[in-house]
């Protein structure tokens, strides 16, 4: 029997949902790079969580499934339906299929900021996950790091930039997949991971840089209590907790290489 969290050797095919997006596209590309057969699923390849198409067929011989696939909103009603329903196919064909692992990717935070409603519909498909017959690890991410932009966009008043001066720890994705790679190919754990940049820091400042870094001179205005997304947060609703995986990539690290991209 393999020892829970210990590498399966032998090669496998792994289904990613969501796998023609930003995360999903990084984690078929690197499954493959270790010769693991790697299937981008998607509407576009024809596999549709919501409405079931396809999945029974994709699913056939498929040892695991990593989930990464989000609501096209965030609005509350549609991001609970999104999960809700697109979670009740995908652990039903699973395990009609015999799927030995389900992978999903979550939000460090999910359970604390319950005032949001995206928030509570990550917590839905979590629920969904856990009451499943089909062995499962979850790995909540903190925000990456170019959601800043959104950040920014969220606190923008005219010229100025109202943003909380909450600490977050934003992380890089290449680390993400990294771990989600590495999470897929051991034994479920039927548990709860997280992962997070290794600099925890005020959300403010984290603009702050990422605006200085792109000679953007608007102002930025500190709020102790400024929302998140219309949620009230504090130093815990979006930090990991202790033993928290910590990504290689630092802020200054990721700002060098997306000022050079642009």
């Amino acid at each position: 029997m393999v020892k829970p969290g210990a590498a399966r050797e032998t090669d496998m095919k792994i289904v990613v949902i969501g796998g023609t997006g930003l995360i999903g596209s990084k984690v078929v590309s690197g499954l493959k790079a270790l010769g693991h057969e790697a299937i981008a699923a998607s509407p576009n390849t024809g596999v549709n969580t919501i409405t079931g198409e396809g999945l029974a067929a994709v699913l056939a011989g498929a040892d695991a499934v990593i989930d990464v696939a989000n609501s096209p909103s965030f609005e509350a009603d549609a991001a609970l339906d999104f999960f809700r329903t697109s979670g009740a196919h995908l652990l039903a064909a699973e395990q009609a299929a015999g799927v030995a692992h389900h992978v999903a990717l979550s939000v460090v935070g999910t359970d604390r900021l319950q005032s949001s409603g995206y928030f509570r519909a990550k917590l839905a498909q979590e629920e969904l996950i856990k009451a499943s017959p089909v062995p499962w690890t979850i790995l909540r991410s903190t925000q990456f790091f170019p959601f800043v932009a959104g950040i920014i966009q969220s606190g923008s008043v005219g010229d100025e930039i109202h943003l909380s001066s909450a600490l977050v720890q934003p992380v890089a994705a290449e680390d993400v997949v990294d771990a989600l790679i590495e999470l897929v190919l051991a034994a479920p754990l039927n548990d709860t991971v997280e992962i997070a940049g290794p600099e925890a820091i005020r959300m403010n400042a984290f603009a702050q840089h990422y605006l200085s870094a792109q000679e953007d001179r608007r102002k930025i205005v500190a709020e102790p209590h400024g929302l998140y997304f219309g949620s009230p947060i504090d130093d815990r609703s979006l930090t990991p907790g202790p033993g928290a995986r910590l990504g290689a990539t630092t802020l200054s690290d990721w700002l060098r290489s997306a000022i050079t991209a642009d």
